[in-house]
């Protein structure tokens, strides 16, 4: 769940929302992990009680989520996965010509990473 925090604020510093976005990149260890991720930005309770907002950071086109696969489907090397990861968002933009990537990966401990790829 570390994502569902780190995200808000990063987005908070670079003056953006949730939806500014063309791909997400979010690190898929457990399905569960991004499922709860979004659950958690979409509800009003979560985001007021433990975010400390005003409202949700609401939803996101589920068609621009891990569209190469997550690492479930690509698989998940420990020491590899936010490479692997920063790769897939640069690639993607690179085909497109420009835009923008949401990139969050959880690692062990709790914590979480996040990042804003543009071209």
């Amino acid at each position: 769940m570390a994502p569902a925090y780190a995200v808000p604020r990063m987005l908070e510093r670079a003056g953006l929302k949730l939806q500014d976005f063309d791909y997400y990149e979010i690190h898929e260890a457990f399905a569960s992990q991004v499922l709860s991720t979004l659950k958690a930005w979409e509800d009003p309770k979560f985001c007021k009680e433990r975010l400390g907002l005003d409202a949700p950071l609401g939803s996101i086109d589920r068609a621009k989520l891990n569209v190469k696969g997550s690492s479930l489907a690509a698989g998940h090397p420990f020491a590899a996965t936010g490479g692997r990861i920063i790769a897939t968002a640069a690639k993607l933009i690179n085909q497109k010509g420009s835009g923008r990537v949401l990139v969050s990966i959880c690692a062990a401990g709790g914590q979480g990473v996040t990042a804003i790829i543009e071209k």
